[in-house]
């Protein structure tokens, strides 16, 4: 094969190496990890297989190999800060991987390993070095891996022994683990040390410079620790995982001294370089690297379901696209630009993961609308640090106040690094302590990492692996009835072996038709019946809290039950029929979107109850009520035709390539259930449906909201709930009617003319109020003062109407012909100031709006407005007159001025 092998070709090369070496080749799973709420993004290529090697998952294969897309920017695995820095630091990255699931171990990977390095990528075996476990805290030394590669043809001298940090893996403090070893490539002695820089000698493989770069690592995993600290006892089946970055490869395979040098980045940097009118180097090319990390990032994140919000997952990515955004600033990038680079990432990468494409339009939309959101933000934050800076400037403060920074952070959602590189700029330290104190305090009052996923409890995945998954009955039949044997009684986390009347417990079984909650939709209720009838429990619900375990919450109201009874189940039936109706529904209203609102529609989370659906989906704008009736009409009509839904089970790469639409955050075996409600509408699901679209009976939308940026909410009933109400929405029309002694049909009309007659009734009754106020404004005016040759008057009234006060100070400035006017009034404990002046004396530099905010000062309040008329308010009514004295005091200011 060529040297110069381009990224596509290498990745494709590395997973046909092992698919003809009996590998399974399996698509790269999501960035969000299902099922996993320790994680916040997935980070290696293991985090798909985590279930299968604890082997509480079981697989039709041994042994797999993907090309994984992970991302490191947040919690315990965050490279964000060093990113365009340095020549290996990304936020996104592609992690080739080989895996054995109890089959090879340690020769055949050691030889895999070998092999494709040196004759699949042709690397020089000159330049290669391996590394192996030295052995320590009782661990023997990897003497094994030793040997094998040496049989491979590694000169002894350069297997290296390295410590417990570099060469043993461990998933946690509990859990597998083993020894490791890391394939290195020397990249050159010209290549600068800082260990040499000190007068120190260069470490060689184990120095932190950039001599020798690790290219792959192969963890062998053989022991498992059950508890902290506790002794290593060996696996049954030992397995294998290993990691190979297709970015360093790529820079090696290449012969580049930078990742950012290959091919998957010179494109992206290109067209950064074209947008800014500027020439990359690799030098002076910070921001620009920046940039094209970020974009990556921002692709495949959005297209796994990610949106920019401030919490979580949505957090990480909204401090990823901002950072890219004010680096583009830096470039001289002032307009929305983010969107085109992204554009750029889906063109290159969309044949290798077509989710990119697929999604191609909201992810633009979504990356236009956080840069222009975050514009504005810039510009708000940028005046506040110009503020403080100055601040500091004049008391000679060295260091930017933590509060600032955390005011900037919570408030204006101005990332942290962005202030802190701002500062740096200008010569300024920033607090760090204090603003991590801060977010600290605020992490303890909120936990910001907020995912959907449920906790797993040991528990449950104990139960799982000793009793294995449970049967689901309800595909077959009717689907609601059936019968099974008790594998478990559980009661507050706690096994028993019965449960008696009155107990509240957790009743597992080999067989259920209960549907236990998942994809949205809610769990069934119904009932269990033991001992011929002697003993019932009612379900109250039905969940599944790990991969293939359904619990059911149950009363024992009659007799008991132990482990071991066989008993008869019957879902509720009625009810069922409800939620089968409403989640048929939700595939009818997640198609009718797409074609009304356009493609980029996504379903972004569900509800399927017994008495709504509620559908939540990627859209910027709200809905108008015509697309709404659209989309009505298009579900209505799809029931109508009344269509046999079909149920299939099949591959997950063929359902996908027959064109089944996904659910982001469903976490999918290698068989899926792919359920056609209609024609026009294919899912991957694993919930219960109708059997003919016409049983939803009718679809009406209740509302449709907004719940977050770039997320709208549908909520909609089906069948005997739509038609309750229909004829609701029916009644209250017809009362309304009756109440304006009209008919539905003209009710419209009737309610425009009886809202301009209220209109007109309002204006004369305003009218009234102000010439009753300003009966007497003869008196009113023999108050006013003479202050500097002007004619000031301050009044208080009793009315406190606003239009009103406003109606009256017209009248008594036109009547004082030159002068200043203040009225002041109290409405519901609030002070109200109206400043009203003549034009002369605005001339001679009385300014109504100035007067005003200095008045509303005594109240507590603020005010402002035009130079002739300005208004005012503030919480202390009590303090009013001391507010409208102030006013002669501050025209006399003016006047000697």
């Amino acid at each position: 094969m060529p040297s110069a092998l381009t990224a596509s070709q290498i990745r494709e090369a590395f997973l046909k190496f092992f698919e003809e070496r009996g590998h399974r080749r399996v698509a790269s799973s999501s960035l969000v990890p299902a099922n996993d709420p320790t994680l916040l993004f997935t980070n290696a290529g293991m985090v798909q297989f985590k279930d299968v090697f604890t082997g509480r998952e079981k697989r039709d294969y041994s042994r797999a190999t993907t090309s994984q897309k992970c991302v490191r920017a947040g919690g315990k695995h965050n490279d964000l800060d060093n990113v365009g820095y340095t020549a290996r630091h990304h936020t996104f990255f592609e992690m080739l991987g080989n895996f054995s699931f109890g089959d090879y171990f340690k020769s055949d990977a050691i030889a895999y390993g070998w092999e494709f390095v040196t004759k699949t990528l042709g690397l020089d075996k000159e330049r290669l070095a391996v590394t192996v476990f030295n052995g320590e805290g009782g661990i023997p030394w990897d003497e094994e891996a030793f040997e094998l590669w040496a049989k491979q043809g590694v000169p002894r001298e350069r297997i290296l022994k390295l410590g417990y940090k570099d060469n043993f893996w461990a998933m946690g403090d509990t859990g597998p683990c083993g020894p490791c070893s890391e394939i290195h490539y020397h990249q050159g002695n010209d290549i600068p040390c800082a260990e040499e820089a000190a007068g120190k000698k260069c470490q060689g493989v184990a120095c932190d410079c950039d001599r020798w770069l690790e290219i792959w690592n192969l963890v062998f995993m053989q022991f498992e620790r059950k508890e902290k600290d506790a002794p290593l006892i060996p696996l049954p089946k030992p397995s294998i995982d290993t990691g190979a970055g297709l970015e360093r490869i790529a820079s090696v395979v290449q012969g580049k001294r930078s990742n950012y040098e290959t091919d998957l980045f010179q494109n992206i940097l290109a067209t950064v370089s074209e947008l800014c009118g500027k020439p990359y180097t690799q030098e002076g090319g910070a921001s620009m690297r920046v940039v094209a990390d970020h974009s990556r990032a921002a692709a495949f994140l959005i297209s796994d379901g990610v949106q920019p919000s401030n919490e979580g997952r949505g957090y990480v990515l909204r401090r990823i696209m901002r950072r890219a955004i004010r680096h583009g600033t830096r470039l001289g990038l002032d307009d929305v630009f983010f969107f085109k680079v992204v554009d750029r990432v889906i063109e290159l990468m969309g044949d290798a993961y077509p989710e990119l494409r697929e999604s191609r339009t909201f992810v633009l939309e979504v990356c236009r609308h956080e840069e222009g959101s975050f514009r504005q933000t810039l510009n708000r934050g940028l005046k506040l640090i110009d503020e403080e800076l100055a601040k500091l400037q004049k008391t000679g403060g060295k260091e930017l106040s933590g509060d600032v920074v955390f005011l900037l952070h919570g408030t204006y959602g101005f990332p942290w690094d962005l202030t802190q590189i701002i500062a740096g700029e200008r010569g300024f330290s920033v607090d760090m302590k204090r603003f991590e104190d801060l977010l600290q305090q605020e992490a303890d009052r909120n936990d910001p990492f907020k995912t959907s996923d449920k906790a797993i409890g040991e528990l449950y995945l104990k139960l799982v692996e000793k009793l294995g998954p449970t049967e689901f009955l309800g595909y077959e039949g009717e689907g609601h009835e059936g019968e099974g044997s008790i594998r478990a009684i559980v009661k507050n986390g706690v096994e028993m072996a019965e449960a008696t009347r009155g107990d509240r417990v957790e009743l597992v079984l080999d067989r259920t038709p209960f549907y236990g909650e998942s994809g949205g939709q809610v769990g069934d209720t119904g009932r269990i019946v033991g001992h011929g009838g002697k003993s019932v429990a009612q379900v109250k619900d039905a969940q599944r809290p790990v991969s293939g375990l359904v619990v059911h919450s149950v009363e024992v109201t009659e007799g008991s039950f132990k482990v071991g009874d066989m008993v008869q189940t019957g879902v509720d039936n009625e009810r069922r029929k409800s939620i089968r109706a409403n989640h048929s529904a939700t595939h009818l209203l997640h198609k009718a979107l797409k074609l009304v609102l356009g493609e980029h529609v996504k379903q972004a989370g569900s509800v399927v109850a017994p008495d709504y659906l509620r559908f939540d989906f990627s859209h910027f704008s709200a809905a108008t009520p015509e697309q709404l009736e659209q989309v009505e009409d298009l579900v209505n009509g799809w029931i109508r035709d009344n269509a046999s839904a079909e149920t299939r089970v099949m591959k997950l790469e063929d359902a996908k390539k027959s064109g089944a639409v996904a659910m982001f955050g469903e976490k999918y075996g290698e068989t899926v259930r792919v359920v056609t409600v209609h024609p026009e509408s294919t899912e991957l699901c694993g919930g219960t449906h109708v059997r003919r679209s016409g049983d939803i009976g009718l679809f009406k939308i209740a509302s449709e909201s907004s719940v977050a940026s770039g997320i709208r909410r549908i909520v909609a009933l089906t069948g005997v709930g739509a038609l309750q109400y229909v004829r609701e929405q029916e009644h209250e029309l017809r009362r309304a009617a009756e109440l304006l002694k009209t008919t539905p049909k003209e009710l419209s009309k009737r309610v425009e003319a009886t809202q301009k007659r209220v209109k007109e009734l309002e204006r004369k009754v305003e009218e009234v109020s102000v010439k009753a106020q300003t009966a007497g404004s003869k008196d009113l005016l023999d108050q006013a003062r003479d202050v500097n040759g002007m004619k000031v008057l301050a009044t208080r009234v009793d009315s406190a109407d606003d239009n009103v006060l406003r109606g009256m100070a017209d009248q008594l400035r036109d009547r004082i012909r030159s002068g200043v006017v203040a009225i002041g009034g109290e409405k519901d404990g609030r002070a109200i100031i109206l400043v009203a002046a003549t034009k002369d004396v605005v001339a001679k530099g009385i300014n109504a709006g100035a007067l005003v905010r200095e008045m509303a000062k005594e109240v507590g309040g603020k005010g402002g407005g035009k130079a002739d008329m300005a208004q005012a308010g503030g919480p202390d009514a009590a303090k009013l007159p001391a507010a409208l004295d102030k006013l002669y005091e501050l025209v006399k200011g003016v006047g000697a001025a």
